[in-house]
């Protein structure tokens, strides 16, 4: 069986608070720890008026102690928003907290606009690839056992050992992530378009490390499932609502559904939220499973990270508990 994993944003909906989105947060987890989800990631992201999930380690380590056996990682934290040994010290800790359990995904795109870019860094400095590339390497090594007369430590951190995943969605991230023999988590759920060339690369370039020995993809999914096809096609409206939001600069809380998207927006609006959209599978189990065979069929994936954003937590929980009923059908390369 596929591996199926959970990524959340800690969404604010319409209508609602970050104090309810996290607590929402909280109790998807221990849902899906109960359905036998392998990991749940939370994104670093910033001044969004609909994601709560900004202080990423804090929230992790909220997660991690209202469950006991899934992983709970950073899918991801924006490496370029921090210096190294701070989110060395901060996944060191989590990891002496909860040993065996967390993961770091690390991306490379700072996950907010420029300004508030400005704000997290205090100042702009290069953010050419080799300096990303650095910064990972650097990061590693805090979580490897302290050499004899090393200057500077991550504490708690050293001899942690906290896997490392590169996130991306470029043909770069992958590049690098295998260039490092790391794990790679491709972030299809909003922008597909490079998917399978990327993927193709990582597993060509693939170097061997003490971390991996073969390759490890994971592919970004978004799953809206529901007891009708027309019933989870209503509630991924709400997702609609905020990828048109975004192609016309607008920001807010996830949206409540609508009956239909039909004059919402016009040909080229649908058809850039359709083609960001494209890696998602909506629709009653039959039709999900169905969806999610061929993009496993298309990208060999070893396993399935889950987006499921819809506006009420009764309907989120239970589009997770019609993907694991699924599971046994579904099958890595």
């Amino acid at each position: 069986m596929i591996p199926l994993s959970v990524l959340d944003l800690a969404p604010i909906v319409e209508g609602s608070d970050a104090a309810q989105a996290l607590r929402h947060t909280r109790d998807l987890a221990r849902h899906v720890e109960a359905l036998g989800y392998d990991r749940f990631w939370l994104a670093e992201h910033h001044n969004m008026d609909g994601v709560a999930s900004a202080a990423t380690a804090v929230l992790i380590g909220h997660v991690a102690a209202a469950t006991e056996r899934i992983r709970v990682g950073a899918g991801g934290v924006m490496l370029p928003n921090h210096a190294p040994l701070v989110i060395a010290e901060q996944f060191g800790t989590l990891a002496t907290l909860f040993p065996g359990r967390i993961d770091l995904g690390l991306g490379r795109a700072p996950g907010t606009d420029r300004a508030t870019t400005q704000a997290l860094r205090r100042h702009l400095a290069s953010n050419q690839e080799e300096d990303y590339a650095q910064d990972v390497v650097e990061l590693m090594r805090y979580f490897e056992p302290a050499a004899p007369g090393q200057a500077v430590r991550a504490i708690p951190g050293a001899g942690t050992q906290v896997p490392v995943w590169l996130l991306g969605s470029s043909l770069y991230s992958a590049q690098l992530a295998a260039y490092l023999g790391l794990p790679f988590a491709f972030a299809s759920h909003f922008a597909p378009d490079l998917l399978v060339s990327a993927l193709e690369i990582y597993r060509a370039q693939f170097r061997p490390s003490p971390a991996l020995s073969k390759p490890h993809a994971m592919v970004g999914v978004n799953v809206i499932a529901a007891d009708s096809d027309e019933q989870a096609a209503v509630l991924a409206t709400s997702l609609q609502q905020r990828f048109l939001g975004m192609q016309r600069g607008q920001r807010g809380p996830l949206p409540r559904p609508v009956p239909s998207m039909e004059g919402l927006w016009n040909a080229q609006e649908r058809a850039g939220v359709e083609r960001m959209l494209a890696a998602s599978a909506v629709g009653a189990p039959p039709t999900v499973a169905r969806q999610l065979a061929g993009l496993i069929e298309r990208t060999q994936a070893d396993e399935l990270i889950v987006a499921t954003a819809v506006h009420a937590h009764g309907a989120r929980l239970r589009s997770y508990e019609l993907l694991a009923g699924l599971r046994e059908g579904l099958r890595s390369h």
